[in-house]
């Protein structure tokens, strides 16, 4: 069994699943838009570009996405994505990145169960936490 994210966006999925792609070093094998599916007859032809179905591989993960009806879409809540790199240099970077038109909710700092742990809400309203997997003493100082 394995467990995946499925984010809900409001018209921008195709925007943030490009940028995660680039952020997370991962590979989109899926965007579906409405027009190509099914379901291109029940949504205003605006909508037809839009996203029913992504998926981002990512190194042992997946990140799944869709765009919602506007008279579906609420702003994410009660949640976070968890993402883990092996360093803080790659923490940092990530943390960087997914933040740049977002809103930092607990920068980068050394915790006790990470060497380099952040929270953040990035551009398009999805919430992370970034935290470093690595334990190597050797690598517990952030990078500036």
């Amino acid at each position: 069994m394995r467990l995946s994210p499925h984010l809900s966006f409001n018209g921008t999925c195709h925007e943030a699943f490009s940028f995660y792609e680039n952020v997370l070093n991962g590979k989109i094998v899926t965007m579906l838009t409405y027009g190509e599916s099914p379901m291109s007859t029940n949504v205003q032809p605006d909508w037809h570009e839009k996203i029913i179905h992504a998926t981002l591989m990512l190194h042992d993960g997946v990140l799944s996405g869709a765009d919602l009806p506007p008279e579906q879409y609420e702003l994410p809540r009660g949640f976070q994505i968890l993402y883990q790199p092996e360093t803080p240099q790659e923490s940092r970077r990530v943390f960087d990145a997914l933040a740049e038109g977002g809103k930092v909710v607990i920068p980068v700092q050394n915790t006790f169960w990470s060497p380099c742990y952040g929270a953040l809400v990035d551009k398009f309203n999805i919430p992370w936490e970034i935290s470093c997997e690595s334990d190597d003493s050797t690598e517990t100082q952030l990078p500036d």
